[in-house]
């Protein structure tokens, strides 16, 4: 496969992946740290850094709403809830046993 067909290829998969957790605004950012160890802030601090590796000009909250597909402030207001305490005891626990094996 040639580079760019690669760089299509991965770039079309982020579109689907961006598409697809839009469709499912009832997944909260913990579950999905929890579960994959990453969530929607951590896509926007990607393609943050993508955007700067191309002379991009693009800040924060461009990049959250691209990967939110609206202001990040409207997606929190109507999207997210607290997190529960079992919630945050798994993430807790997670982080803990992350820092125990990177160290």
């Amino acid at each position: 496969m040639n580079p760019q067909t690669q760089t299509e290829l991965e770039a079309a998969a982020f579109r689907s992946l961006v598409k697809h957790l839009d469709s499912r605004k009832d997944v909260q950012n913990i579950d999905l740290m929890i579960l994959a160890g990453f969530c929607r802030n951590c896509m926007s601090k990607w393609l943050l850094a993508a955007a700067d590796e191309q002379s991009v000009a693009m800040n924060y909250d461009e990049a959250r709403e691209h990967i939110y597909c609206m202001p990040y402030g409207e997606w929190k207001e109507h999207h997210q809830l607290p997190a529960t305490e079992e919630q945050i005891k798994t993430f807790s626990a997670m982080e803990k046993a992350k820092e125990a094996v990177n160290s």
